[in-house]
């Protein structure tokens, strides 16, 4: 059954601070990933410190984006976490304040560069059946179309999360979602207006492809 987590907007300074930390984005990862689980597992699943995993799983906690987890089977006095789920927004780049522009930046480096390192990883250990789809794009859109663009694919990612039991087959996937104004084919608009005229009057879209074309 699909599920449409709760909208969290994080501006503050503090807890975007938090998620900017190597250690604890690969906490959330790793939770996000496999499921609830506990500091020592967490640590020697990550190949780090018992103590110090304790320690940022707090940190996330304070900040709202682990809790707690009851699990009937827990042994003993085992302290269990799970990622909160929620659709966490962050302020756009033209509402970042100075402190808040570099830790936004810092964050995101960081997360980068750990999906490319999983989808290097990935490259040479898919499972049979578990092909890596891909895509690569140009749409020509307003500010405000975008951000309709934007809320349609949260619609249809969310469309695909499951709560309850997971068929057999389903396996986490990482999916990821950027756009950025294209720096190249910088014409003039006279220009470009002329090129889309002519294309037009012969009957076929400029440059081989309409908006949107998938170009891999």
């Amino acid at each position: 059954m699909a599920v449409s987590p709760e909208r969290r907007d994080v501006s503050e300074l503090e807890a975007l601070k938090a998620l900017a930390h190597p250690r604890r984005q690969r906490i959330l990862r790793e939770l996000e990933a496999g499921g609830p689980a506990t500091s020592a597992s967490l640590a020697r699943a990550l190949t780090l410190n018992t103590g110090a995993t304790s320690y940022h799983l707090r940190e996330l906690a304070r900040h709202g984006f682990v809790e707690d987890f009851v699990d009937p089977h827990a042994h003993g006095r085992e302290r269990w976490w799970r990622a909160v789920q929620r659709d966490l927004r962050f302020p756009p780049r033209s509402e970042q304040s100075e402190e808040i522009r570099p830790v936004v930046d810092e964050m995101n480096r960081l997360a980068f560069a750990a999906d490319l390192e999983e989808y290097r990883k990935a490259q040479t250990a898919t499972e049979e059946g578990m092909d890596m789809p891909y895509s690569r794009g140009t749409i020509h859109v307003t500010p405000a179309e975008l951000g309709e663009f934007f809320e349609e694919y949260i619609a249809l990612l969310n469309r695909y999360k499951r709560a309850g039991p997971l068929p057999a087959e389903a396996r986490p996937v990482q999916t990821r979602f950027l756009a950025f104004p294209t720096t190249t084919g910088g014409r003039d608009d006279e220009r470009d207006d002329d090129v889309r005229d002519g294309a037009a009057a012969a009957g076929a879209e400029p440059d081989g492809g309409g908006p949107g074309t998938v170009r891999p």
